[in-house]
C-alpha cells in the first residue's frame, strides 16, 4: 500500500506529537475515514510507524485521509505539505484559497475550473474528484467565511487591460481576445445558470447536462473574467460566475463529491464578494451549511447559516431571509437543539409570510416556497425524532408535487415513507417508498440513493413482509444500476 519509500518523515511525526495521537489512534481514524468513503482499509500502528520512520508513502487517497484525521483533531485544515506528503498529489490545495485581492481571486477560480475540466476530459475522467477522497474538512471554511464577513464586497473590480489568450488555447474570437466585455456577456452566463438549475432539479447533479457547468465555466466564463470590463459589468460578471460556481459545487455535493463541492463553494463565495452581492454570498454560505449538516458537523452548520443571516439583515428580501432561517433550523435539528430549531422555523415562516410577488427576489431563490419550507421542516422533525410532525409537514410538502423538481419530490416521498414506517403504517410506507424508488431510478443523484439506503434500513424490522421484500428488491436494482 505504498508508492515510494524515502527517509524518515519528520513532519508527520511532529504533527502526530502535536495532535497527541498515537500510531494506533491515527491508523484507526484513517480506517474509519476510509470506510465513510466506501474503502476497506486495514492500517495499524505498524503501518503508521513505517510512514513516520521510513518515509513510506501510502497510495492515494490515504495521504488526504491522514491530513483530514489530523485536521479534525487539531480543529484546522492540515495541508499535505505540513505532513510531508505534498508530492503525493499535484494540486492538494486547489480551490481552498480565498485570496484577498481580485486578480488572485480570478486566478484561483479559473485554475480550479481548468484542472477539474482537464481531468474530466482526460483518460479516466473525473479522477481529480476521486483523488480528493477524504479531504473534506469543515475547518477549511473558517478563513473564507471570516474574510467574507469582514469584507463582503470588494472595491472596484474594473479591468482595463486584457491579455492575449490565443497562446493559451483560446481561439481568436473568444471573449478574452475580442476586447471589452459588456452586460450582454454577463447576462448570457446568468441564463446558463438558470438553465443549469432547472437541469439539476429535474435530472440530478450527476446527469450529463449538469456536467456541462464546469465546461461553461472553463470555456465561457474564464475568458470573460480575463478580458476588459467596467466596474459595473465586472460586478455582473462576477455575480454570474459565482452562481455557476456555486451550482458546480451543489452538483458535486449531490453526487457525493464533497471534497470537490467544498472547493467550488469557497471559490463561489470569493466571486460573490467581487460581485458585491451580499445575498448571493449568503446563499453560498447556506449551501455550505447544508453540506456541513449533511456531513454531521451541526455546530459549524449553525455558524455558517447565522453568518448568512447576520450579514443580510436589511439587505436580502424576505423570501431569501426565510430560506436562510430554514437552513439554520436544519442545522439546529441536526444538533438536537429542538428549541433553537423551533425558533428558526418560526422565523422562516414569518419571513415567508412577508414575501410579496413584487419583491426584488434574486432568480436563484425562485425554487423556494411553502412546499420547500414544509419539506425541510419535516426533515428537521425527523432529526429531532418527532414522527407526528414529520407526517404532518411531509403531507403539506407533497400536496404540490411538480415535475420541475423531480429530485426534491423523490426525497420528500422517502421522508414520508420513513415517517409512515415509524408510525407503524406499513401500507403507506411501502406506497410512498415505491414511488420514491421509481423517482430515484429516473435521476442521477447520489444523495437520493443514500436516502433510499436509509429507508431500507428503517424497514429492516419488517423485512419478512412480502411487500417490503418486493420494495427492497426494486430499490436494490436502482441502487446497483445508478
Amino acid at each position: 500500500m505504498t508508492v515510494s519509500s524515502r527517509g524518515p518523515n519528520d513532519r508527520l511525526g511532529a504533527l502526530l506529537a502535536l495532535a497527541q495521537i498515537s500510531n494506533a489512534g491515527l491508523a484507526r481514524r484513517v480506517n474509519d475515514l476510509g470506510a465513510q468513503r466506501g474503502l476497506t482499509l486495514r492500517y495499524d500502528k505498524t503501518s503508521v510507524a513505517r510512514w513516520v520512520t521510513k518515509g513510506m508513502v501510502p497510495q492515494r487517497p490515504v495521504p488526504h485521509l491522514i491530513a483530514t484525521a489530523l485536521g479534525n483533531k487539531l480543529g484546522r485544515p492540515v495541508p499535505l505539505e505540513e505532513i510531508g506528503l505534498a508530492d503525493s498529489h499535484p494540486t492538494p490545495e486547489l480551490g481552498l484559497e480565498f485570496p484577498r485581492e481580485v486578480p488572485e481571486a480570478v486566478r484561483s477560480a479559473t485554475e480550479l475550473w481548468r484542472v477539474d475540466l482537464d481531468l474530466r476530459r482526460g483518460p479516466g475522467g473525473g479522477r481529480w474528484s476521486d483523488s480528493l477522497a477524504g479531504t473534506f474538512s469543515v475547518a477549511a471554511y473558517a478563513t473564507p467565511v471570516s474574510r467574507w464577513l469582514i469584507t463582503p464586497a470588494d472595491g472596484s473590480v474594473a479591468r482595463e487591460t486584457a491579455p492575449d489568450l490565443s497562446g493559451m488555447g483560446a481561439p481568436p474570437g473568444s471573449p478574452g481576445n475580442r476586447g471589452r466585455v459588456g452586460h450582454a456577456d454577463a447576462a448570457k452566463l446568468r441564463e446558463a445558470a438558470q438553465e443549469a438549475r432547472r437541469w439539476d432539479s429535474k435530472y440530478g447533479g450527476g446527469d450529463w447536462r449538469s456536467s456541462m457547468v464546469p465546461e461553461c465555466l472553463r470555456v465561457e466564463a474564464a475568458p470573460l473574467l480575463l478580458a476588459s470590463y467596467s466596474d459595473a459589468v465586472g460586478r455582473a460578471l462576477f455575480g454570474a460566475t459565482a452562481e455557476l460556481t456555486r451550482l458546480a459545487g451543489w452538483m458535486a455535493f449531490d453526487t457525493g463529491q464533497h471534497e470537490a463541492a467544498q472547493r467550488y463553494y469557497i471559490q463561489a463565495l470569493r466571486l460573490a464578494r467581487a460581485a458585491g452581492d451580499v445575498p448571493l454570498g449568503g446563499y453560498v454560505l447556506a449551501s455550505m451549511s447544508l453540506q456541513a449538516s449533511y456531513r454531521s458537523f451541526p455546530d459549524e452548520a449553525v455558524d455558517l447559516a447565522q453568518a448568512a443571516l447576520e450579514r443580510n439583515r436589511g439587505l436580502a428580501t424576505a423570501r431569501t431571509m426565510s430560506f436562510f432561517h430554514l437552513v439554520e433550523a436544519r442545522a439546529h435539528a441536526k444538533a438536537g437543539n429542538a428549541p433553537a430549531c423551533g425558533s428558526a422555523l418560526s422565523a422562516a415562516e414569518a419571513a415567508l409570510d412577508r414575501a410579496r410577488p413584487g419583491d426584488p427576489d434574486p432568480t436563484w431563490i425562485d425554487f423556494y416556497a411553502y412546499d420547500r419550507l414544509a419539506a425541510d421542516a419535516a426533515e428537521c422533525f425527523r432529526d429531532l425524532g418527532v414522527p407526528s410532525k414529520v407526517r404532518q409537514f411531509t403531507r403539506e410538502a407533497l400536496a404540490r408535487p411538480t415535475e420541475g423538481f423531480v429530485r426534491s419530490h423523490g426525497l420528500r416521498l422517502i421522508v414520508s415513507a420513513m415517517a409512515e414506517a415509524e408510525a407503524g403504517d406499513l401500507d403507506a410506507a411501502v406506497a410512498a417508498g415505491e414511488r420514491a424508488v421509481e423517482v430515484a431510478g429516473r435521476i442521477s443523484s447520489h444523495r437520493s440513493r443514500e436516502y433510499v439506503v436509509e429507508l431500507l434500513r428503517r424497514l429492516e424490522p419488517y423485512q419478512n413482509e412480502q411487500r417490503v421484500k418486493e420494495l427492497t428488491e426494486r430499490a436494490r436494482v436502482v441502487l446497483t444500476t445508478g
